[in-house]
C-alpha cells in the first residue's frame, strides 16, 4: 500500500458520506502526511479545548498560577457581545456532576481534567474566564496555528447570534499535537502531563473505536448539531506515534459520519502499523 493509495482509500470512504470533510494525518517517525481540506474552516467545537489546556500550562509554567490552586465553582459567565451574564444548562452539557457542586472548591487541573475528558462546558467557561481567550489566540499564533480562533466559553448566546465563534482547521490542530507529542509546548514535562490527561478520554467514538486495545489514543473531540470531530496523537505499541485529525460538517446524519470517520482512522492505523509498506 503506498501513501497516495492511502489517500484514495480515505477520499473514497469519506465520498461515500454526505457532509463536509477533512484530514490530517502525520506519522512522526517517517514525515508522511495526509491532508485532505486541511485548511478548511470549521465549527471549533469541543476541539477548542485542547488549545485552552494549552494555554493552562502555559501560564502555570510562568508562575501566573498553580494547577493546585483551588475555585468556587460558579455558573454565572460574561458574554463577549455586552458582558451581560449568562449561565449554562447542565442538560446541555456532557458533564453534570459540577453543576451539583456549585459554590464548593475545585483545583485548577480538576477543572482542566473535567474540561478535557467529559468535555465539561462548565469547567470550560471557567477556565477561559481565567486564562482569557486572547492569550489562548497570541500562543496559537507563536505555535503556528494561525487560523484557531477561540473568541469565547461555551453557550454565549449573543456572540453566537453575532457570528462571533470558535473555529478551527485540521491543519491547526496537526500543528498544536505535533508539538506536543514532540514535546515541543511550554516544556517536555507539561507536554507529557497534557498528554497523559487526553489519553483518559471517555468519548471515543471516531479515532480509537476500531483500533486494537494496546493502541494509546490522546485525544480530544468536539460535536454540536450535524458536526462531529476527533483530534490526537495515536500511540504505537511499538513505540511508532503518529498524529491523526478528522473534521466534518454539515452531516445529515451524524452516526454514519462517524463510523466512516472510524474506518478512517482504522485504515491509518493499519497503513502505520503494516510492516511490508
Amino acid at each position: 500500500m503506498t501513501l497516495d493509495k492511502l489517500k484514495d482509500q480515505i477520499s473514497s470512504t469519506l465520498a461515500g458520506q454526505p457532509g463536509d470533510f477533512s484530514v490530517a494525518f502525520k506519522d512522526l517517525s517517517t514525515g508522511e502526511t495526509i491532508l485532505i481540506n486541511e485548511q478548511t474552516y470549521f465549527h471549533a467545537a469541543s476541539t477548542m479545548k485542547t488549545p485552552v489546556m494549552i494555554e493552562v500550562y502555559k501560564q502555570a509554567a510562568a508562575g501566573v498560577f498553580s494547577l493546585n490552586d483551588s475555585f468556587v465553582l460558579k455558573n454565572e459567565f460574561r458574554s463577549i457581545v455586552d458582558s451581560s451574564a449568562f449561565s449554562l444548562k447542565p442538560e446541555d452539557d456532557s458533564e453534570k456532576e459540577l453543576y451539583r457542586h456549585l459554590g464548593e472548591k475545585r483545583t485548577l487541573y480538576n477543572l482542566v481534567y473535567e474540561m478535557i475528558i467529559m468535555s465539561s462546558n462548565l469547567a470550560t467557561n471557567m477556565v477561559i474566564e481565567l486564562v482569557n481567550a486572547r492569550n489562548v489566540m497570541q500562543t496559537m499564533r507563536q505555535l503556528g496555528a494561525n487560523k484557531i480562533q477561540v473568541l469565547r466559553g461555551v453557550e454565549d448566546s449573543k456572540a453566537y447570534a453575532k457570528g462571533f465563534n470558535n473555529v478551527t482547521t485540521s491543519h491547526d490542530l496537526l500543528v498544536i499535537f505535533e508539538k506536543m507529542a514532540r514535546g515541543e509546548i511550554v516544556d517536555s514535562a507539561s507536554c507529557d502531563a497534557m498528554i497523559k490527561i487526553l489519553l483518559e478520554q471517555q468519548f471515543n467514538e471516531i479515532i480509537p473505536a476500531r483500533l486494537p486495545k494496546d493502541v494509546k489514543v490522546a485525544h480530544k473531540t468536539g460535536n454540536i448539531s450535524h458536526v462531529q470531530h476527533d483530534s490526537g496523537i495515536v500511540f504505537l505499541p511499538n513505540g511508532k506515534k503518529y498524529v491523526l485529525v478528522l473534521l466534518s460538517k454539515n452531516l445529515p446524519d451524524e452516526d454514519k459520519a462517524k463510523k466512516a470517520m472510524a474506518e478512517v482512522s482504522e485504515m491509518i492505523y493499519k497503513y502505520v502499523s503494516d510492516p511490508d509498506k
